[in-house]
């Protein structure tokens, strides 16, 4: 079998679908010295989330002259209004699961945050969030890579990836481990049957590239198995399916506190390009926050002690137009949120300097304007929360000159 017809097979009976350009390095396992292993879970909704409606500026009287019939009306005003955060903004009514996490200072936002890049392109938006280099995409690797070679070696599930391929954010040179949506976690495979094992084992028993990257994807496949079976035992017991984010949550928080020592985990959601019919306490958009909150809010009860050393990172790649549209809905934008989980976050509070949303005050007349680079608010969940020099930032961020840090942590 050539090495093509090796890897073709491995992807696609998701044996392993581990990022192969760590081909001829030799995996070093090791455990953390401190005892402490911190996690990193980021989450990327895909198609602009309005982050204006998430996070609301109650406060703008533009914010309600520009929607009139999508602004979530100030806290106070009745039902559906919007939830109290600080005094200057609230948060969406369907994210009222989340309130005890801010309450607990567990939770924070960054407001008008985002990626410098002034594309409004959700494929390049995103391509410049996931390599950590706005307006460059010749960087050929994820910043969430490059962030493992700043770790402690771990073993193949060391790096998550929910979903059946490998995204870019997690694209390069270090092994990451993906896992199916679901049900197809651990639906059998070809190579699942003894024989057709075996043949493989003697194939790639060697030392040589191939024969790692066949037996360390055989391991990370087992690790995975492992951690899984129990789950899916019980839940095949009549329990109502949990939705999408709930049982992938669980499946998350169980690889992070069981022996399979994921420490960083990948998932992105869709379905938030809201150009027609967005809805206000009501409708598309609410029905997508609904169930995010609650499966955020699901993640860290699942997770247990080990939300302590974990921070969840929620990002989007734009945010949306100040005023609605003609259709219900609102159109690509500029500034957004980004919001911030964990057991170690300085929560309680909506950081970011806040630009205001006057037409002068807006980017190009239009959009919420940034005042915060992603990777500024990101910076100090690195160096504080996962324990990376802060001299390695600009390898992990290449080209980023740090800003003033934000004590999120």
């Amino acid at each position: 079998m050539r090495r093509r017809q090796f890897l073709q097979y491995a992807t696609a009976s998701g044996v392993t679908a581990m990022g192969l350009g760590w081909l001829g390095k030799q995996p070093v396992y090791s455990q953390s010295s401190s005892g402490r292993q911190p996690k990193l879970i980021v989450i990327l909704l895909r198609g602009a989330v309005d982050g204006l409606n998430v996070v609301v500026p109650y406060r703008e009287a533009g914010y309600y002259d520009a929607r009139p019939t999508l602004a979530i009306s100030k806290p106070g005003e009745g039902k559906g209004a919007a939830l109290n955060l600080d005094g200057q903004f609230g948060l969406h009514p369907a994210l009222a699961d989340l309130m005890p996490l801010w309450q607990s200072k567990q939770l924070a936002f960054v407001q008008a945050c985002g990626s410098p890049d002034p594309t409004r392109s959700h494929f390049d938006a995103q391509d410049y969030m996931e390599l950590g280099t706005p307006g460059n995409k010749k960087q050929g690797d994820g910043w969430l890579n490059r962030v493992l070679a700043h770790l402690p070696a771990g073993r193949p599930t060391q790096a998550l990836n929910l979903g059946n391929q490998t995204p870019l954010i997690l694209s390069g040179s270090k092994s990451v481990a993906n896992l199916a949506f679901g049900r197809q976690a651990i639906r059998p495979l070809p190579l699942d049957r003894p024989p057709i094992q075996s043949a493989f084992d003697r194939l790639y028993e060697g030392d040589t590239n191939l024969g790692r990257a066949y037996q360390e994807g055989l391991e990370a496949r087992e690790i995975l198995k492992a951690e899984l079976n129990t789950e899916m035992m019980k839940a095949s017991r009549g329990a109502p399916g949990p939705s999408s984010l709930k049982t992938n949550g669980r499946r998350i928080a169980q690889l992070l506190s069981g022996n399979a020592e994921t420490q960083i985990a990948f998932v992105s959601l869709g379905g938030w390009d809201t150009h027609v019919n967005q809805g206000s306490t009501q409708g598309r958009l609410a029905r997508l926050l609904k169930p995010l909150g609650q499966g955020l809010n699901q993640l860290k009860a699942e997770l247990g002690n080990t939300f302590d050393d974990t921070t969840i990172v929620v990002m989007s790649e734009f945010g949306r137009t100040v005023a609605e549209n003609g259709n219900g809905g609102t159109d690509h934008g500029h500034g957004n949120v980004l919001w911030v989980l964990g057991g170690q976050v300085q929560g309680g509070k909506v950081y970011g300097e806040w630009p205001g949303l006057a037409e002068s005050q807006r980017y190009q007349g239009r959009d919420l304007a940034i005042t915060t680079d992603f990777r500024a608010a990101i910076a100090p969940l690195l160096t504080k929360g996962m324990g990376i020099e802060s001299k390695h930032l600009n390898q992990v961020f290449p080209g980023y000159s740090s800003q003033k840090a934000l004590p999120l942590i």
